[in-house]
């Protein structure tokens, strides 16, 4: 049985209670969390706020980097042992849960090797002043991670965390938080100090609330839906604290009637299947120019026919569903657009001999999707793809924008100009010009505008929004 990580220790939770660990592919049990309370997590925040003031705390952004470096060379030593722990924690596909191994050992690189990056800067004033700006970490960090890429989640929003020398409390998602728990040994291997890193495991009413309402937390960062987002964000009004939040999306691809359309069909089911479509940044929506739809939409769907779902070891364009909540969740979407009227372009399959108990849901094409109903305005979180013609490019900008959502979106062309203005007219965080996604892209800057949430994460930016700004002015005289 897992158990939380406080103080460089793993203890039991404080009730005693326990939550089963589903594997999606079968729906059955193969291991138990403890059911964090208030009081486990309080005693994470405290471990945490010790280290600040003990070993820690008096370490060099030299020192940190190279812990977190120690890290990633420990993770891809036991990349096997990780990935085959991922999928059988997510129900992903074994290549797709050796991926997620293999970005969360580069995020440990890379801010690893940019912990002693972050400098302040001097700002000419007048000639009797010195200025400096500083940055500083703002010290206890909790984190709340989603289920979907949990390995990747933890870099992504762990590391640049201790990078920049704060103290994170880390609450992961219940359906999937054992790649998380293993890095904590990783981090104790690496040298980590005791209270540095700290994980308390639960349900997210229970623990997660509990973390983010913690009245010695300084900065709160979330992942997941937008209504959670909204109690997250409340939770850390009530003491005026920094939150980064990532919300999800229904990002477009915008494909024109100029686009490359074998390379561009790839890319497109490619989107949607990847992780069964639980991607905040899954490409939902596919919108062609309407003098080529028919043409188009006609090569993505006999491609999209050959997609099958499966088990982690079977490796196929996808696996199951999280869980039972999530497969009643997306089969209601495919139900309510079939009612609809909708017409379903295209059907995927799941394979022969999958467990029953699985939550697999085959990857499914609807088009030409109307663009008030919910296909194209909701964020389904499945293997689910709208098909939505545009008229032109003023058009298909109207249409790219048309959601509540703004995280990323694709714009297929071969006309630069046009390649730009498109680009620039979209209001999300990250815009791809004849590709979709970048191999986990950890380098590049990732965030939405709207209701994706607010903040930046990956990136060096990523250590600028885990540190406080301090301007320290010195009167020196003449």
């Amino acid at each position: 049985m897992a158990k939380h990580f406080i103080s460089g220790q793993w203890v039991a939770s404080s009730s005693g209670e326990t939550l089963p660990v589903i594997d999606p592919a079968t729906g059955e049990a193969f291991d138990e969390i403890p059911r964090g309370t208030k009081a486990d997590v309080d005693r994470a925040v405290r471990a945490a706020r010790s280290a600040l003031g003990g070993p820690w705390g008096r370490l060099t952004a030299t020192e940190r980097g190279r812990i977190l470096s120690r890290m990633g060379a420990l993770i891809l030593e036991r990349h096997e042992e990780l990935s085959q722990l991922e999928a059988r924690d997510t129900g992903k596909p074994m290549s797709q849960a050796r991926n997620d191994i293999t970005v969360a050992a580069r995020y440990c690189e890379y801010y690893g090797a940019a912990a002693d990056k972050l400098h302040g800067e001097q700002i000419p004033y007048l000639n009797d002043f010195h200025v400096v700006v500083l940055h500083e970490p703002y010290g206890v960090t909790a984190h709340i991670l989603p289920w979907n890429y949990p390995a990747q989640m933890f870099g992504r929003s762990v590391i640049p965390a201790l990078a920049t020398g704060n103290a994170p409390v880390l609450k992961p998602s219940e359906d999937a938080c054992m790649t998380p728990l293993a890095f904590c040994d990783i981090a104790r291997a690496a040298g980590l100090p005791d209270g540095a890193l700290n994980v308390v495991t639960g349900l997210g009413e229970e623990a997660g609330d509990a973390l983010t309402h913690h009245r010695d937390i300084d900065f709160i960062t979330f992942t997941g839906s937008p209504e959670v987002g909204t109690l997250v964000q409340k939770a850390g009004a009530e003491r005026t604290l920094k939150v980064v939040l990532e919300l999800g999306g229904k990002s477009p691809h915008i494909v024109f009637d100029d686009a490359d359309f074998e390379r561009t069909a790839g890319f497109v089911i490619k989107a949607i299947t990847q992780n069964a479509g639980q991607t905040c940044s899954a490409g939902s929506r596919l919108l062609v120019q309407r003098n080529v739809y028919d043409r188009f939409v006609a090569l993505v769907a006999e491609r999209f026919k050959q997609s099958v779902a499966g088990t982690p070891a079977m490796d196929k364009d996808c696996g199951p569903l999280i869980n039972a909540a999530q497969k009643t969740r997306v089969e209601g979407f495919i139900r309510q657009a079939k009612q609809s009227g909708i017409a379903v372009l295209a059907e995927g399959r799941v394979a022969e001999g999958v467990h029953k108990g699985g939550y697999y849901v085959a990857p499914t094409l609807f088009g030409p999707v109307p663009r008030d109903h919910a296909l194209a305005c909701s964020e389904v979180f499945g293997p689910v793809l709208s098909a939505l013609p545009f008229d032109d490019e003023d058009d298909a900008i109207r249409l790219a924008n048309a959601t509540d959502y703004g995280l990323i979106a694709a714009v297929w062309t071969r006309d630069g100009g046009r390649q730009t203005r498109v680009a620039r007219a979209m209001k999300c965080g990250q815009v791809y010009i004849n590709a979709y996604g970048a191999g986990g892209g950890v380098e590049l800057p990732f965030g939405g505008v709207k209701r994706s949430g607010h903040g930046r994460e990956k990136g060096f930016i990523a250590l600028q929004e885990f540190c406080t700004v301090k301007t320290v002015v010195q009167y020196h005289g003449r």
